[in-house]
């Protein structure tokens, strides 16, 4: 499977890192149980390949963080699909946020550390203001965490009927600690087009402002995938 760009440089850092691990660990290993006192099944069991197999498994999970799989995105203007995979959380009526005035419906989206964790417009927009606010970080399930942890405000606009102002907010988490946003205020993205990604466990939402033929698709405890799951639907 292909590894996203945005991975940079952790998708190399980390791998090599735990791939040196595991040799030197080897090294050491062989070169303490290379006495006959210590050489018996349960011992190079438990002191050398348990090890190993975590170091493995923590490499794997390493690789598949940065994980980039193909997708088919659905093109549909009269819809808005989710701009990360992970769980809804919370939707929300919401007034007057800083960053956004309107009144607007927040779907909240917690991504786990086994979730894609790249980041995709939800519809066809051209990228506002992108604001970047320092923060705490504290566990991304809560909705609260949104407004007090490190975020990544990106305004956007709808390039088709209505051309409403959406906005994206990446939002670090107790692990996160990295917002990748590659667009410039001015770029155009198409529906489903990826434009940055957050690391290791963290949350997205999505503000749409309230209209009466705005209809919410998604409800709590339902898994979402970027680019692919209907969020918001113009009726």
């Amino acid at each position: 499977m292909p590894l996203t760009k945005y991975g940079l440089p952790q998708v190399v850092v980390i791998p090599l890192a735990l791939a040196a691990a595991m040799v030197i660990y080897w090294l050491i290993a062989r070169y303490c149980f290379a006495s006959s006192i210590w050489q018996s099944k349960g011992l190079t069991i438990a002191c050398v390949w348990l090890p190993e197999l975590i170091l493995f498994v923590v490499l794997a999970w390493a690789l598949s963080f940065f994980r980039d799989p193909y997708r088919v995105i659905p093109v549909d203007p009269k819809v808005m699909l989710s701009p990360a995979d992970g769980t809804i959380t919370d939707i929300e009526i919401v007034e007057n946020d800083p960053a956004f005035p309107h009144k607007a419906m927040r779907i909240g989206i917690f991504l786990s550390i086994f979730n894609v964790h790249i980041n995709r417009a939800p519809c066809a927009v051209r990228v506002g203001q992108i604001k970047y606010k320092p923060g705490q970080f504290k566990n991304a399930m809560s909705p609260a965490s949104g407004r007090v942890n490190e975020s990544n405000d990106v305004q956007m606009t709808r390039l088709d009927d209505p051309k409403d102002e959406i906005m994206v907010r990446q939002i670090s988490g107790a692990i996160a600690r990295r917002i990748v946003c590659e667009p410039k205020t001015g770029d155009s993205l198409t529906q489903g087009q990826q434009f940055g990604m957050l690391k290791f466990g963290s949350r997205t939402e999505l503000y749409v402002p309230i209209r009466d033929n705005v209809k919410c698709q998604v409800q709590l405890g339902d898994k979402v995938r970027a680019g692919l799951t209907v969020m918001v639907k113009y009726e």
